[in-house]
């Protein structure tokens, strides 16, 4: 058995602590099921580890591990089974190493919840179906798993299901990404029509002898429509905020760091078949810097501290699919990779300063937390310049990245490199100005504290500030992996050279120069944006109320803004509320037409006294009843011979 062999059993570890907890989860004392979460996890990590050290001896980097014969019809045959390379082990090492460091975190945030060990469990289970999904060798097996995260995310956002909104969300979330599963569902099929085989390395390999046929072209439009489900791209992009209803740890990894990022991680694992349909492949990165705008601007005048992170995190992940949209597979998982860090630590600052305030979310209700939880604001501040693209920090590297390979693009022809790089240059200001208002309304500027959450206010223990502090450590030094290759030895392209490579053609080095100035100018303009709109303004101790928003007084902007442009209100009308109405037409039809109808055609009420009548209880009524039966079937007898 070699070391790339035993990370086979990495989910199955997961799966265990998962049936561990959720068995017997009930006798164990806190906090026995976080420490079995944990050591399930943990033990995935050095696994992965271990398969990287061995991948990297050998020659093809490439190792296949057949699990079991699953299906044989005819010709037809599906083998499941992993395939460990380099692009499955860095998503194996995000899953399990952000993971780890979250079950740590979590051990401390749902302290004395009820459902302590039905967390635990809920958690190692995504993670045994995370792992499953970007280790799978066939689309059924990735299958497997993207519906098995796709659970675990229910559960997980419905966590406290007492709460209707959290089980609103939980639904949500649910239905909107069995929209994109029907694209998955639909690839599937047409792959084993066009290729015969779900095998992914087989159709990669002869993707590109139909390289420009609709066929393909339709394949990467199915795929692309599961991969909007999942990454929560448009127009399936409205599950996530809603997301933000389950506890804060489940929104950073499910929902920042890991699942969210399948859609990106399904692209690049295919990039062979993208590659071979331009049109497809410009749709991807179409939808992606569409997204990255829209929610941009949705983030700009959000209250809650979670759900500017949850548009932000869509945003993000819309960058990625630029990225890969333009054949930089590399530059894609490149911002999965730090992105991960970063977003985490957002996240589990948020998580630590609503565990602070005792629950509070509105950052209306903040401020001036910096200077009473110094770790906490401290590595936020990190994680806030890391996504804004400050030079030297992870994000400015992997952000640069994808904006001089969009630049640079091949794939994409006309003016379409251009528009998509404009588009993207300003959702970078965005991001750092909407990044800007978020820290500073929380950690710095006048406190606005209420009387409950000001008796609450502490620094988080250990157990959930050491993990920020390593996550901060993480969203420095990540970037450094994938330094400008014109100048630099670029350790992570080489890596993902095999399988999602994309070639890039330098532009002259005065216009890479130039394209660096742009994307740290585009940092530093929505910084500074951000301090003259908050951070220059003289702002009241006073505690704001709903009524008192930012967006209400901003006029047709602030409240698109606000509302999202308006995508869930439109869902309501065109899908819900039409469904709602179609429902209740069936009930008064069945109502009105269908039992009134049964009910004027037979008075169940007379009919049961009449047969009651019979029900006497006397053995000569019975007698008598048996006696004019056999009389009667006599005479049909003999009516029946007499007729013929």
């Amino acid at each position: 058995m070699t070391l790339v062999s035993v990370a086979a059993a990495a989910p199955f570890v997961a799966l265990l602590g998962a049936l561990i907890n959720g068995v017997f989860g009930k006798r164990l004392r806190e906090p026995l099921p976080s420490a079995i979460a944990a050591t399930a996890v943990g033990t995935g990590f050095v696994l992965s580890l271990l398969a990287f050290f061995g991948l990297a001896a050998l020659p093809e980097r490439t190792a296949r591990i057949p699990l079991w014969s699953y299906l044989q019809g005819g010709a037809f045959s599906l083998e499941l089974g992993f395939v460990i390379d380099p692009l499955s082990v860095t998503l194996m090492l995000i899953i399990t190493g952000v993971g780890l460091l979250i079950h740590v975190y979590s051990a401390g945030y749902m302290h004395h919840d009820p459902g302590y060990s039905r967390y635990f469990a809920g958690l190692n289970l995504f993670v045994a179906a995370m792992l499953i999904l970007v280790m799978a060798d066939s689309f059924f097996l990735m299958f497997l798993g993207w519906e098995g995260v796709g659970v675990c995310s229910y559960l997980l956002i419905g966590f406290w299901y007492a709460y209707k909104e959290n089980a609103d969300g939980a639904r949500k979330a649910f239905i909107v990404n069995r929209v994109g599963d029907v694209g998955f569902l639909l690839g599937m099929f047409l792959t084993v029509r066009t290729f015969g085989t779900l095998d992914i390395a087989e159709v990669n390999a002869a993707a590109p002898l139909l390289a420009g046929s609709a066929v393909v072209t339709v394949l990467g439009l199915l795929y692309l429509l599961a991969a909007c489900g999942k990454s929560a791209q448009l127009p399936l992009h409205t599950w996530l905020p809603d997301a933000m209803a389950g506890p804060t740890p489940v929104s950073a990894l499910i929902h920042a760091a890991t699942m969210v990022t399948a859609g990106v991680y399904l692209i690049a694992r295919t990039a062979p078949l993208f590659a071979s349909t331009p049109g497809a492949s410009a749709a991807v990165a179409w939808v992606g810097a569409l997204t990255a705008l829209l929610a941009a601007f949705a983030a700009l005048s959000q209250q809650d501290i979670k759900k500017i992170l949850a548009y932000s995190t869509i945003s993000q992940l819309g960058f990625m699919f630029a990225a890969v949209g333009v054949g930089a597979y590399w530059v894609g998982i490149f911002h999965v990779l730090t992105h991960a860090f970063f977003k985490a630590l957002l996240f589990l600052g948020a998580g630590s300063v609503i565990h602070a305030l005792g629950g509070e979310q509105d950052i209306r209700k903040m401020g001036g937390l910096g200077k009473h939880m110094k770790v906490t604001g401290t590595t936020s501040l990190i994680a806030v310049l890391a996504i804004s693209g400050v030079p030297f920090l992870s994000g400015f590297f992997s952000k640069d990245a994808i904006l001089a390979h969009v630049y640079t693009s091949e794939l994409i022809g006309g003016y379409g490199p251009l528009a998509l790089y404009g588009i993207l240059l300003l959702t970078a200001v965005m991001t750092a100005f909407y990044m800007f208002r978020w820290y500073y309304r929380v950690f710095a500027g006048q406190e606005r504290l209420t009387a409950s959450a000001r008796s609450h206010l502490h620094e988080s223990p250990r157990v959930m500030s050491v993990p920020l502090i390593i996550l901060a450590v993480l969203s420095v030094v990540s970037g450094y992996l994938g330094l400008p290759e014109f100048a630099f030895p670029n350790l992570i392209s080489g890596w993902l050279e095999t399988p999602t490579a994309a070639t890039f053609r330098h532009p002259p080095l005065t216009t890479e120069w130039l394209l660096i100035g742009l994307s740290t100018t585009a940092a530093l303009l929505g910084l500074g944006l951000g301090y003259l709109r908050y951070g220059r303004r003289r702002e009241s101790t006073k505690t704001e109320t709903p009524t008192e928003t930012t967006t209400a007084r901003a006029g047709v902007l602030g409240r698109a803004s606000g509302s999202a442009l308006g995508f869930d209100a439109a869902y309501q009308l065109l899908f819900v509320r039409s469904g709602e109405r179609l429902a209740q037409g069936f009930r008064d039809v069945d109502e009105d037409v269908v039992e009134s109808g049964l009910r004027g055609a037979v008075n169940a009420d007379e009919l049961g006294r009449s047969v009651a009548q019979v029900q006497s209880g006397f053995v000569r009524v019975y007698a008598l009843l048996m006696l004019v039966g056999l009389a009667a079937l006599v005479l049909v007898v003999a009516l029946a011979r007499v007729g013929a």
